[in-house]
C-alpha cells in the first residue's frame, strides 16, 4: 500500500482516486475477479497493475464500466512490455475505455478522448472569472436561477463531505429514477455496486475518501453528488437531482456549490469524466485525455473477443483480407456460439 501510494503521488498523471489502492482493495472485497500484478525491476517494486480477470483470460479494469480513470501505477522510466504484462497476468486480452493516455498499454490503434475537468489550481475566484468570460450567460443565468429558487421556495443549504447514509440513499434513488427515465441500465440494481458506494463513503483518510455532498432548499434535498478523492483530485461519479426542481437548473447550482467547497478543502482538479454532456461543457475549463482500445495476444480467446465487438460487415471484410486472421477466426467461430454466454456473464 505505501509503495503504491508513493508511486501514485510521484506522478500527476496518476492523481485520480480510481487509481488509488483503497479503491482497488474495496472493489476486491466485493468481486473475486479483481487481481493486482506487482511489477519488479530486480528487488525493487516499480509498478502495480490492478485488473479483473474474466473467463478465457479476458482482462478488464477494476470495476469496469464504472470508472473514469484506468491503468497502471508505475515508476517513471520503468520499461513495461504490454504483451509480456498481460501474458504474465494470464490474460489473452486486456480491454479499456478510460485508460490514462500516457500509459504503455496505449497503442497506435487506441482511440483517444477528452475528459473535461474543473481546474481549481489557481483558486475559486480565477475559475469563476474564467466562467464569466467563456460562458458568461450560463454562469449568470445559474446565479439568477439560484436567487429565484430561494425567493420562491426557500434558503439554500449545502452539506459537503457528509458521511450520513440517509442523503446517500436519497441520491441513489434519484439516480435509479434517472436511469429508468432515460432507458439506461440501473447500476444500483446490482447489490455489489450499492455496497461499494457505501463502503467508499465510510472510507475517510487523508489520501483517499468517499465524498458525498447535498444541496438543500428549505431543508428539502434538491441535488447531490457522490464521488471519490485523493488529496487534490475529486472524481465526478454519481450526480443527480430531484426533477421537481428541474426548471431551476439544480445540477448546475449544485456543481458550482460543490466546486467552491472542494476548492476550499484543497481540491485542485474535479475530473468530470469522459462524455459529452451539456453541464460538463458549461463548467469545464480544461481537459485531460483517456484512451479506449485493447491489448491482445494472438489466440482463439482474443479472436472471439474481437468478433464480439466488431460490426459484422467490418469483421468479414477484415478477416477475408488477412489470411492469418482468417485462420484464427475459423477457430474462434467454432467456439463463438458456445462461449458467448460465458463471456457476457
Amino acid at each position: 500500500m505505501n509503495r503504491w501510494r508513493a508511486l501514485q503521488a510521484a506522478d500527476a498523471a496518476f492523481d485520480n482516486p480510481f487509481l488509488s489502492p483503497e479503491f482497488t482493495l474495496t472493489v476486491g472485497e466485493l468481486r473475486d475477479v479483481v487481481r493486482v500484478a506487482v511489477i519488479y525491476d530486480g528487488q525493487e517494486i516499480v509498478g502495480f497493475f490492478p485488473f479483473e480477470r474474466h473467463p478465457l483470460g479476458i482482462g478488464k479494469p477494476v470495476a469496469a464500466g464504472l470508472t473514469d480513470a484506468q491503468g497502471l501505477v508505475y515508476a517513471k522510466g520503468a520499461e513495461i512490455d504490454p504483451l509480456r504484462l498481460i501474458r504474465e497476468c494470464g490474460l489473452s486480452v486486456y480491454e479499456f475505455d478510460h485508460l490514462v493516455s500516457s500509459q504503455p498499454l496505449v497503442n497506435a490503434r487506441a482511440e483517444r478522448h477528452p475528459s473535461p475537468i474543473i481546474d481549481l489550481r489557481d483558486g475559486w475566484e480565477p475559475y469563476t472569472e474564467t466562467l464569466r468570460k467563456n460562458s458568461g450567460k450560463t454562469y449568470k443565468s445559474t446565479l439568477a436561477k439560484s436567487r429565484k429558487l430561494q425567493r420562491e421556495v426557500g434558503p439554500l443549504r449545502h452539506e459537503y463531505a457528509t458521511t450520513d447514509l440517509a442523503p446517500l440513499r436519497t441520491l441513489l434513488g434519484w439516480k435509479t429514477d434517472q436511469y429508468r427515465r432515460t432507458g439506461r441500465t440501473d447500476r444500483f440494481a446490482h447489490k455489489w455496486i450499492v455496497e461499494l458506494v457505501e463502503r467508499l463513503l465510510a472510507t475517510q483518510t487523508e489520501s483517499f475518501a468517499g465524498v458525498l455532498d447535498m444541496v438543500y432548499v428549505d431543508d428539502r434535498p434538491m441535488a447531490g453528488h457522490f464521488g471519490v478523492r485523493t488529496r487534490t483530485t475529486l472524481a465526478g461519479w454519481f450526480p443527480a437531482y430531484d426533477p421537481a426542481f428541474a426548471k431551476f437548473s439544480p445540477g448546475l447550482i449544485h456543481h458550482l456549490a460543490m466546486a467552491e467547497r472542494a476548492a476550499a478543502a484543497g481540491i485542485q482538479i474535479i475530473d468530470m469524466g469522459r462524455g459529452q454532456k451539456e453541464y460538463k461543457e458549461k463548467l469545464k475549463n480544461g481537459e485531460l485525455e483517456v484512451a479506449e482500445g485493447r491489448v491482445a495476444r494472438a489466440g482463439v480467446a482474443a479472436g472471439v473477443h474481437w468478433l464480439m465487438r466488431v460490426p459484422v460487415r467490418k469483421t468479414r471484410a477484415t478477416v477475408l483480407a488477412n489470411p492469418i486472421l482468417l485462420k484464427t477466426a475459423d477457430k474462434a467461430l467454432k467456439t463463438y456460439g458456445r462461449l458467448r454466454t460465458v463471456l457476457q456473464g
